[in-house]
């Protein structure tokens, strides 16, 4: 029996195959590159040593994905595949919307034909919006978030609630996730955006090495110690093993979420000095406007994943901005080195 990655040639995808390969699962991966690179699928096998089934293919393709269901034995699927720049939300919400739902509803549907009904998703603490208090918790209403890539989040949330109502046989998660940086240790795999960074990490580390002129830091007058933004910055291994945890509900029916967060926040500025300090690299930076969309300060109570699924983050602040450096500098145009 195998599990389906779309999107498994991402950031947060291709760690997670990582360590479901590391733990011998049977991993059948689809990607369509728009946000990744080819190179990854070999830099995995290089960490791990091991193979996976691949196909090429976008999830709204529904004969394409009817295929993987009909050539592999799929048990449970982690669903990482969507659009995920809130910035790019804000001005192109109709791709966000088309993308990440109907990509959605397709892949559901599929495997209600092929009568498989466990499901990993991909979610987002921006499900949580301006108006809850922090530290965010599962039991908090979510009625309307920031973005339209957060309300993509919310909106397949209560799609697959209505899902398991319409038939308790499914097992669903929905993993919360925070602020995903860093880098696999080996430096072989990391974040690799197509295009100018939408997320702060990969842009600290863009100027760092030069391709980058300087930092844009949105906004220095929210109410907060620095005047910057809150967040919680995970380690993207930390978040993959968050992932291997979730497969042990896989076979208990219900709707499980998860918060995956450290439960501690960091300000942009913080994030800036720590990674200057740690990696000895300046990183100049200016202050402009807000970006519409970004809230003051959110971070995770993340008590329930460690009660439940017996999971806790395990790296630092300093860990995260090291990692994330050393894949930088290793790869100084990301997989096209």
């Amino acid at each position: 029996m195998s599990i389906l990655v779309t999107g498994g040639a991402g950031f947060i995808g291709s760690h997670t195959v990582v360590e479901l390969l590391n733990k011998n699962e049977d991993v059948v991966i689809a990607d369509d590159f728009s946000n990744s690179h080819p190179v990854v699928l070999d830099r995995i096998r290089e960490i791990t040593g091991q193979d996976f089934a691949f196909y090429e293919l976008n999830l709204l393709e529904e004969d394409a994905l009817r295929h993987v269901f009909e050539n592999e034995d799929i048990e449970t699927v982690i669903h990482f595949a969507a659009f995920k720049a809130v910035g790019e939300s804000m001005e192109k919400p109709v791709k966000y919307y088309h993308n990440n739902l109907t990509n959605t509803l397709i892949l559901l549907k599929v495997m209600q034909d092929f009568d498989v009904k466990n499901l990993i998703f991909s979610s987002s603490a921006t499900v949580y919006g301006e108006d809850n208090p922090v530290p965010f918790t599962e039991d908090m209403p979510v009625s309307s978030a920031t973005n339209p890539y957060g309300e993509t989040k919310l909106i397949i949330e209560r799609i697959l609630q209505d899902v398991y109502a319409s038939d308790p046989s499914w097992s669903i998660t929905l993993l919360r996730y925070f602020n995903p940086i860093g880098a696999h240790p080996s430096g072989r795999i990391g974040e690799d955006p197509n295009d100018i960074p939408n997320n702060l990490v990969p842009y600290i580390t863009q100027v760092a090495i030069g391709k980058l002129d300087q930092l844009s830091v949105y906004g220095d007058d929210y109410d907060t110690p620095d005047g910057t933004g809150i967040r919680d910055y995970i380690h993207v291994v930390d978040l993959a093993q968050g992932h291997l945890k979730a497969l042990s509900k896989s076979d208990l029916p219900g709707v499980h979420t998860y918060n995956l967060g450290t439960g501690v926040g960091y300000s942009v500025l913080d994030l800036v000095h720590t990674f200057e300090e740690v990696n000895n690299v300046p990183v100049p930076y200016q202050v402009v406007d807000r970006r519409p969309g970004d809230i003051a300060e959110g971070y995770a109570d993340a008590d329930k994943a460690k009660e439940d699924l017996g999971w806790a983050a395990q790296y630092q602040l300093s860990d995260m901005l090291r990692d994330s450096w050393n894949w930088q500098k290793n790869n100084p145009k990301g997989y096209q080195s």
